[in-house]
């Protein structure tokens, strides 16, 4: 079998605002997401109101988990349901629906890793304080998380507090395709530096709470940069753009500060952690959560931009419908890069799949032969890290079923389980038998490890 240790966790994950609808209805506030959503153009017409409607499906989607034979499944907390306004009374209704999410789980066997952030901050605090902009933010968030912890801490062994904070700035703030549409790059670095003081007081208050005695970390997305020559240039280059991507989030979740190359050449567009905060953040992950779909091929660029380099295409390889090259041996480099960089911390894939063209037959069953290419070459690929060396306790596949792809809407499916949006029916794909396949014997066939892709 594929070189996985006994005790791997096998999982898959899924984010509040794609799969739970119910934006509306017993107490929940709106969040960020719903105003975008709700702007011309936005997310091509789509909405979170009912999105899977998970909220209503609860038990449904547990038994889905069940015959997928699913060991751990990654969920998020929408803060607007738990806190309406973002501070301020609890919204029991929205607190006692992740109560029973987590005990469907762990009667089911499965284990939770709960994400108290997945990019849906409530409105209220956007309108009022400017969101993640505000120095006051990450105490509020840590006020938050708190209330997860305590609700839910003594079940709960695995947490993470942010998902991909690179992607909320630079969707959110550099380009303003994402929600709260903002294009404003130097407001996107201090976005980037209050997420971290965020993480750091979440962390923190789990840890001092009754029930920390678990793991928390947060989710860094990433990929490897591999140069395009051996040339020394290109060499550098592909280093740095490693550090400015992954090690922008990781290195101060680490080590208490940004890269230094980020600091050499960002300068005053980095703010300064106080002494207090750096020591609240370093140490601050008790393992590495890493998200991986594709991997980048580098150039150096002198004069360009602030780093100096450009990305080279691809065009040989294949792609997927959200036109990332599909690269598996970049999760390899990845995982080893992460795992040098950052030492002694256990390392959980915790996102990776693909938006492929799925074509339903009449019963709604798809023969997504493409998706088992991809996650077959994927685990191929961290098999190969785990030989290497890296301590690969854990894969979460993205996702368990099809969902609003935040502003691209329903248009891309990345899901084990394929869900009708006009009939919200759930069908198991061809890939999330596989998968099931995969998790009963505990890692690939000898056969689909020797893929001979070389990346």
């Amino acid at each position: 079998m594929g070189t996985f240790p006994n005790n791997f966790i096998w999982g898959a994950a899924t984010a509040a605002y794609q799969i739970e609808g119910g934006s509306r209805i017993d107490g929940r506030g709106a969040c960020i997401w719903d105003d975008f959503c709700d702007g011309p153009d936005n997310c091509v017409g789509a909405t979170g109101e009912v999105a899977c409607d998970h909220y209503h499906r609860l038990e449904e989607d547990i038994e889905l988990m069940k015959q997928l034979g699913l060991k751990a499944y990654r969920l998020s907390a929408s803060w607007s349901r738990v806190l309406p306004d973002g501070r301020g009374p609890v919204n029991q209704a929205g607190l006692d629906f992740y109560d029973r999410l987590v005990d469907g789980l762990k009667d089911a066997g499965i284990e939770p890793l709960v994400t108290a952030y997945h990019w849906d901050l409530p409105s209220t605090l956007q309108k009022e304080l400017g969101g993640w902009a505000h120095a006051d933010l990450p105490q509020i968030f840590a006020d938050y998380a708190s209330v997860l912890f305590d609700r839910l801490g003594d079940r709960v062994a695995y947490w993470l507090t942010i998902n991909e904070p690179w992607c909320i700035v630079d969707g959110g703030y550099f380009h303003g395709i994402h929600a709260p549409g903002i294009s404003d790059v130097p407001l996107g670095y201090r976005v980037g530096h209050n997420l971290l003081r965020g993480h750091a007081y979440a962390a923190a208050r789990y840890r001092a709470s009754i029930n920390g005695t678990g793991q928390i970390s947060l989710a860094i997305n990433g990929g490897s940069r591999r140069p395009a020559s051996d040339e020394v240039a290109d060499v550098e280059a592909a280093e740095r753009a490693m550090q400015n991507f992954a090690g922008w989030f990781a290195d101060p979740a680490h080590y208490g500060d940004y890269p230094a190359v980020m600091r050499q050449r960002l300068g005053d567009l980095l703010p300064d952690f106080s002494t207090e905060d750096r020591l609240l953040l370093t140490g601050s992950m008790d393992y590495l959560a890493l998200n991986y779909y594709t991997s980048d091929v580098i150039q150096s660029a002198p004069g360009n931009g602030a780093m100096e380099l450009e990305v080279v295409a691809q065009p040989k390889l294949e792609h997927t419908e959200m036109d990332w090259p599909i690269v598996p041996q970049g999760l390899r480099r990845f995982l080893c890069w992460m795992s040098k960089r950052y030492p002694s911390l256990p390392v959980y894939v915790t996102e990776n799949g693909a938006a492929m063209a799925d074509v339903p037959d009449e019963a709604g069953y798809v023969d997504d032969q493409d998706r088992i290419a991809y996650l077959r070459d994927h685990l191929a690929a961290a098999s190969d890290a785990v030989a290497d060396g890296v301590d690969l306790r854990g894969y979460f596949a993205w996702t368990l079923m099809d969902n609003l792809e935040w502003s691209l809407g329903f248009s891309k499916r990345f899901g084990l389980i394929r869900c009708d949006f006009g009939t919200l029916k759930r069908t198991i794909k061809a890939s999330g038998h596989w998968y099931a396949n995969v998790i009963r014997a505990g890692g690939l066939e000898p056969t689909e490890i020797e893929t001979g892709v070389v990346q």
